[in-house]
């Protein structure tokens, strides 16, 4: 591969992960309008258990909006091996962490857990898009339902204003 070529790669290799921060950031400060701008419009979710089998792009960005509309969660996801295999296609997998607390009446459990966010990526008009992801679980451990609290929930949903916009 020559010097161009290496560096389209590394520049793709980076707009994956920046893209993948957007839908951690997106889901946990409830951004949902960004959220919905990250998915092809073939879009394919696989979250084992948490899905009940292939929907589409709008529905699986409203039923997420509608799962995180309370409480509180923290995603994070660390050291991708990306593969970009052409121009226009890239896969990737991502180890994964996350932590949700939904008030006691949600319906929702609380829970932490690790596991590997496998997915493809698409370029489509300039912008790399998730095109598919598939979550697998290694580790999922229910919490006790005492949900967030209103206090908790007011002092991290305020410190996390004082980063708005911090490096976009």
């Amino acid at each position: 591969m020559d010097l161009e070529g290496r560096i389209a790669r590394l520049e793709a290799v980076e707009e994956i992960r920046r893209l993948k921060a957007r839908y951690f950031r997106c889901v946990d400060r409830r951004e949902w309008d960004e959220f919905a701008t990250l998915f092809t419009d073939d879009f394919t979710p696989d979250f084992g258990e948490s899905t009940s089998g292939p929907v589409d792009k709008a529905t699986f960005v409203a039923a997420v909006a509608n799962h995180f509309r309370t409480g509180i969660s923290v995603h994070h996801g660390h050291e991708p091996e990306i593969d970009v295999l052409d121009a226009e296609n890239a896969t990737g997998l991502w180890p994964m962490y996350d932590l949700v607390e939904s008030p006691a009446d949600s319906g929702y459990r609380n829970h932490t857990g690790w596991g590997h966010y496998a997915e493809t990526y698409r370029r489509v008009d300039g912008r790399w898009l998730i095109a598919s992801t598939r979550l697998s679980r290694i580790k999922y451990v229910e919490l006790p339902k005492a949900g967030a609290s209103e206090e908790a929930s007011a002092i991290t949903h305020a410190s996390s204003d004082a980063t708005q916009g911090a490096g976009r």
